[in-house]
């Protein structure tokens, strides 16, 4: 074969692998979240999983290094949210006002910036302590990213505090809604009043911050 014969009969195969390891470890996720749901998740082994999902046990823990993050297992989307958010706002818009409209407009739908779920994952994590620290750690991580994303938008410095002064008020209303849709999702509150209650909640909380974060970190172009 020609190099370029090889790059292209390579270029498949390296996507149906990319393919097969997504859905292994979608499906590990999955079958483990069901297990987790069902019996709580510290009453579940690895072993157990890996028995379930036909898998060996060392195949759950290379997918999964955490036992947590079988739960988690799109964390680095849920990290990146917030951050995410603050690249992508319209030109004009603030960091603030960016936040708001898509915390907002995403609310009819499970989506990483709003906490949105079954009512039984949600009882999964509020009574597990090891999902609720490991919540906790991306939350910081989720501050942080936001933070240098900010940083990187307002071109500052990392000795600057502002970007991460803005970050922890920004981040702090973001937990404090998640926290409440977390809850009416346990309670299988219906979807009209999560998003009526909440959509309130939200004017609420942002417009606490409006005076002081209004008109930081508009996008230029």
């Amino acid at each position: 074969m020609t190099e370029v014969q090889m790059t292209q009969a390579a270029a498949p195969e390296e996507g149906r692998r990319g393919r097969k390891k997504r859905e292994t470890r979608e499906r590990l996720a999955h079958v483990a979240t069901l297990m987790f749901i069902e019996r709580g998740f510290e009453n579940v082994t690895i072993t157990e999983i890996a028995e379930a999902a036909d898998v060996s046990k060392m195949t759950v823990s290379n997918y999964f290094p955490l036992k947590e993050d079988l739960v988690f297992d799109a964390h680095e989307g849920v990290v990146d949210s917030l951050a995410r958010v603050v690249r992508e706002r319209a030109v004009g818009e603030s960091a603030l006002h960016a936040l708001h409209r898509v915390f907002v407009s995403s609310l009819d739908r499970p989506h990483p910036v709003n906490g949105r779920c079954t009512p039984g994952f949600a009882r999964l994590v509020h009574d597990s302590p090891r999902l609720r620290a490991r919540e906790r750690e991306m939350d910081e991580q989720r501050e942080a990213a936001l933070a240098a994303a900010l940083a990187d938008a307002t071109q500052t410095g990392p000795e600057d505090p502002v970007p991460h002064l803005s970050a922890a008020q920004l981040a702090g209303v973001h937990r404090v809604l998640c926290r409440r849709v977390r809850a009416l999702c346990r309670a299988a509150a219906p979807a009209a009043q999560v998003r009526a209650e909440i959509t309130e909640l939200a004017g609420t909380a942002f417009g606490l911050l409006e005076p002081v974060l209004g008109d930081y970190c508009p996008r230029e172009r």
